[in-house]
């Protein structure tokens, strides 16, 4: 998955609603640099995959916020399926249908931030 090559200021995380929109009721956020660049690397090492997906309603929203001198720069929405512990998370833009797959090391990273948050 791509991300802007800009400093991320935040990951806000929140339980998500469903497809296609974002659930601004943000249980969690992020803001320190090990925390983000867990999910940087997370999020732009997922490996897209093929073909349309039938898949259930998505555990989490994922918001990524970035920094910005000027005038606000966009986010980033994107909807998050946690694996269990030694599977792949997956991940999907809000905007559209495509899938992308951790890999069973960046879940554990994953599930060691979001769950021992909750």
């Amino acid at each position: 998955m791509v991300l802007l090559d800009e400093k991320i200021s935040e990951v806000k995380i929140s339980k998500s609603k469903g497809f296609g929109g974002m659930n601004e009721d943000f249980v969690l956020s992020f803001k320190d640099k090990k925390s983000i660049d867990i999910f940087k690397k997370a999020i732009t090492t997922a490996v897209k995959q093929p073909g349309k997906v039938d898949i259930t309603e998505p555990n989490y929203d994922v918001m990524v916020e970035y920094k910005s001198d000027g005038e606000g720069l966009p986010t980033h929405g994107i909807h998050l399926w946690l694996g269990k512990e030694n599977e792949k998370s997956t991940f999907m833009y809000i905007t559209n249908d495509t899938i992308y797959l951790t890999s069973p090391q960046m879940t554990k990273e994953l599930r060691e931030l979001i769950l021992s948050e909750e």
